[in-house]
């Protein structure tokens, strides 16, 4: 199960990389087409220095930074911790399978 995850978690970084890569290709192919540089296109994936010496990232013009993604995991795990509209379908779904578990056993023992 270990080696499943760890080849499709790897499967799935490549292919997100070369996503990436891809959309840099046609970026570049959409600045040759057009026979000038456009300041306004900017590449898919950039990594920039900034003043500080730290390193700064920006995926399709989004930066991304570390605190960032920490406060999207904090409201993810916000919102995890009360979801009121999973429990409800969770309790409905189990209600619903008891239902037609005690269906079935009805008319399994009612052909006998």
């Amino acid at each position: 199960m270990i080696k499943f995850m760890l080849k499709s978690f790897l499967l799935i970084s490549v292919l997100f990389i070369l996503v990436l890569f891809g959309m840099q290709h046609a970026n570049d192919g959409i600045r040759n087409m057009k026979g000038y540089n456009d300041p306004n296109f900017e590449g898919a994936f950039q990594i920039t220095e900034a003043e500080s010496g730290d390193l700064e990232a920006a995926v399709l013009g989004e930066r991304v930074t570390s605190h960032d993604i920490q406060e999207k995991h904090q409201k993810l795990q916000e919102m995890e911790a009360f979801n009121i509209f999973s429990k409800i379908g969770a309790k409905f779904s189990e209600g619903i399978a008891f239902f037609f578990q005690k269906i079935l056993e009805f008319i399994t023992k009612t052909t006998e």
